[in-house]
């Protein structure tokens, strides 16, 4: 009787968004997990706060909200 075995890739075609925006420290490369604070700056645009836990670098970021229609 023969075999069949499937193999599945372990690469994502399409990563998940908010997997893959997360930022890496400027300064030492650490990856960051979480921001520290966020703020909406208006309807559609959200400031995040990000603070290195490994070298204490910080910064801000934007993200813009897409608006979601419902039927």
């Amino acid at each position: 009787m023969p075999a069949f075995a499937e193999i599945l890739s372990t690469v994502m075609p399409h990563p998940d968004p908010r997997g893959s925006d997360l930022p890496t420290c400027p300064v030492c490369a650490d990856s960051m997990v979480a921001a520290e604070a966020s703020a909406y700056l208006s309807e559609h645009l959200i400031s995040y706060l990000w603070t290195c836990d490994t070298c204490g670098y910080g910064f801000v970021t934007k993200h813009a909200a897409k608006r979601i229609l419902c039927n």
